[in-house]
């Protein structure tokens, strides 16, 4: 696992933890129970092994995935799929990486240089961020 950088603060959704509803954070998350609804970051996401996403959407900076997540995922830098872990829904980012044994249903959407994404990617709906990225 990557090492954490002291300055920025991290969150840390427990193995015991069932979460329903919005997500919007600035720095680090990593999620080890339930989740469902929607997560807008500005951070990173890690969903560790164990932990279960169902999600109209997921948006961040980077996230990286050893659990299982249902739903769209939407990354500005990079998705990484680590062995074992489920996707089934559409990713898009500049960068992905998908290990040997990832479970893997959904489309591919790669991302140029933020191309297709004016202003703010975090502060579009949903339906205008498909838009951007379908033109």
């Amino acid at each position: 696992m990557k090492k954490i950088d002291k300055e920025k603060k991290l969150t840390v959704l427990g193995r015991e933890t069932v979460f329903d509803g919005f997500l919007k954070f600035t720095e680090d998350l990593h999620i080890q129970g339930a989740f469902s609804g929607a997560i807008d970051a500005q951070g990173a996401l890690l969903i560790e092994k164990g932990a279960v996403c169902k999600t109209q959407y997921i948006r961040a900076a980077s996230i990286i995935i050893e659990g299982t997540v249902y739903g769209s995922l939407t990354a500005a830098d990079k998705i990484e799929m680590k062995t074992g872990s489920i996707v089934h829904g559409d990713v898009h980012a500049a960068r992905i990486k998908i290990a040997d044994g990832v479970s893997f249903e959904g489309a591919v959407y790669m991302l140029r240089d933020n191309a297709g994404i004016d202003g703010n990617l975090f502060s579009m709906h949903p339906e205008q961020l498909k838009q951007k990225l379908r033109s």
